[in-house]
């Protein structure tokens, strides 16, 4: 079974990272969409300050914090693994990153911003889900992620975001960031 889900994994990857130097506008987007597109996303979740969305900005970005930053890290402690650009001849449309493949954070951080948005507004959270299903992709368009990276960094910002909803929606935290927010 392991050996299943390798191949599967390699053969995706090779699949979808041989698209590129084929399109110079698809590997410009592909760049731009690994690259820089999650501070697009960051900046369209802050948006919803203006329409006074305190607690869902709160939400979004905890999740995708912790995600990234706790979860990933945990994980690339347990279970290293080099990116695809030390195994083989691939594709590397971007520079170079010096740090473990497994999980994905980008896809770990974007899932968790985008799941807690589609958890309070629907219609934005599709967006959302759409972007951070692009962005993801893209990771391994040019060659800094294996495809089972990027599922099981989605899968990781899924569940943070999942658990991270259920505590801001708690009615002790509702109350705490309530009174908070009629201080500022």
């Amino acid at each position: 079974m392991i050996k299943y889900i390798s191949s599967l994994d390699h053969t995706l990857f090779a699949y979808i990272n041989n698209l590129s130097f084929k399109s110079c506008w698809l590997d410009v987007i592909g760049i731009f969409l690994a690259d820089y597109a999650v501070y697009v996303l960051v900046a369209g979740l802050l948006l919803f300050l203006l329409r006074k969305k305190v607690r869902l900005v709160l939400a979004a970005l905890s999740s995708a914090l912790i995600a990234r930053f706790g979860v990933v890290e945990l994980i690339r402690l347990l279970h290293p693994r080099p990116r695809p650009f030390i195994q083989g001849d691939i594709h590397l449309l971007i520079d170079r990153v010096n740090q473990l493949s497994f999980p994905s954070a980008h896809a770990a951080f974007v899932f968790g911003l985008a799941v807690v948005v589609y958890l309070h507004n629907r219609k934005m959270g599709i967006l959302f889900l759409i972007s951070a299903f692009l962005i993801s992709l893209s990771r391994i368009y040019v060659g800094v992620h294996w495809p089972m990276d990027v599922l099981s960094g989605a899968l990781v910002g899924v569940l943070s975001a999942i658990i991270i909803n259920k505590i801001y929606g708690s009615k002790r935290i509702s109350k705490a960031l309530q009174k908070n927010s009629q201080n500022i």
